[in-house]
C-alpha cells in the first residue's frame, strides 16, 4: 500500500512539473519586469524533452527521498480530516439509529452519560478478545453506556446466531449481557445452534425463542445496521462510535478509555 501511495506522489510529482514547463512553452512571450514590451526568454526558445524533465524530476526525487513522505504524510492527514468530516455528519444524521436502537443490547449503565457502540460479529476473533475490554470498561466507569450492535459479516453462521441474540434479546432483554457474554466469550464457532443453546440455559423457551427468530423486523434491523456502517466506512470488525469519532479495530481498553475521556470533555 505505501508503495503504491509512492508510486502515486511520483507521478503527481511528474506531473506537476509537466505541467509548469507545459505552461512556460506555452507562452513564450513573458514581460519583463519595468517594461512594457514582452521579451523573449531563453525557456522559449527551448525545447522540452519529456523524458529530460523526467530524468530531472528523478534524479531529485532520489536525492531527496524524503519529500514522497512529506507528500504522503500530508495526503494521509487530508483523508483522514475529510473522512472525520464526514462521520461527524453520518454520526449528527443517524443519531438515534446509531446510539439508541430498539434492536442493540445495552451493557454498562442504561442511562450514562457517555456512550461507545459497538459493531462486532460473533465469530470475529478480535471480537472476541476485545470482550474483556468492555468488561474492564463498564466495571470501571460507572457513567458508561455500552451498546452492541449486531454487525455479522463472516458468513450464514455469524447472520444465524445474530438472529438469534437479537431474537433472544426482544425476549430477554434483562439477560441479554449474559447471553452476549457467553456466545462471544465462548470456545469455538457460533452458530444457530449454540446460540439456541446458551439461550434456553439463560430460561428462554424454545418455541417461543423459535417464533421470534421469524420477525421480519429482524431482518430489517440488520438492513439498516449495514446501511449504517457503509455510511461510516466500517469494514470490519470491532468498529466502535465513541462520541463524534469512529475508531476502527480492537485497539485496546487504553485507547477506547482515552476515546471515552475526550467524549466526556466534550459534553
Amino acid at each position: 500500500m505505501k508503495k503504491a501511495l509512492l508510486l502515486g506522489t511520483t507521478g503527481v510529482a511528474v506531473a506537476l512539473a509537466m505541467l509548469a514547463f507545459g505552461f512556460v512553452a506555452g507562452n513564450p512571450q513573458i514581460a519583463k519586469a519595468g517594461t512594457a514590451q514582452p521579451v523573449q526568454t531563453a525557456v522559449a526558445d527551448t525545447k522540452i524533452d519529456r523524458t529530460e524533465v523526467e530524468g530531472i524530476i528523478r534524479d531529485y526525487l532520489l536525492k531527496n527521498p524524503e519529500v514522497l513522505l512529506e507528500v504522503q504524510d500530508a495526503l494521509e492527514a487530508k483523508q483522514k480530516e475529510e473522512q472525520r468530516i464526514a462521520h461527524l455528519g453520518v454520526i449528527k444524521d443517524a443519531k438515534d439509529q446509531i446510539f439508541n436502537s430498539a434492536f442493540d443490547g445495552v451493557v454498562g449503565n442504561p442511562n450514562g452519560k457517555v456512550t461507545i457502540v459497538e459493531f462486532y460479529d460473533y465469530n470475529c476473533g478480535f471480537c472476541k478478545r476485545a470482550i474483556e475490554d468492555m468488561q474492564a470498561l463498564t466495571k470501571s466507569d460507572p457513567d458508561l453506556r455500552f451498546v452492541l450492535k449486531e454487525f455479522p459479516i463472516l458468513g450464514p453462521d455469524s447472520q444465524k446466531a445474530s438472529v438469534v441474540s437479537m431474537a433472544f434479546h426482544l425476549m430477554m432483554p434483562q439477560k441479554y449481557g449474559e447471553f452476549h457474554n457467553a456466545l462471544l466469550g465462548g470456545q469455538g464457532r457460533a452458530t444457530e445452534s449454540t446460540a439456541i443453546k446458551i439461550a434456553l440455559s439463560l430460561g428462554a423457551d424454545e418455541a417461543t425463542l423459535r417464533e421470534k427468530m421469524k420477525d421480519p423486523s429482524i431482518t430489517e434491523a440488520f438492513s439498516k445496521t449495514y446501511d449504517l456502517a457503509n455510511k461510516l466506512q466500517i469494514t470490519g470488525t470491532p468498529s466502535y462510535v465513541v462520541g463524534n469519532e469512529v475508531v476502527f479495530g480492537a485497539l485496546g481498553q487504553d485507547v477506547l478509555a482515552e476515546k471515552i475521556e475526550a467524549a466526556k470533555a466534550a459534553l
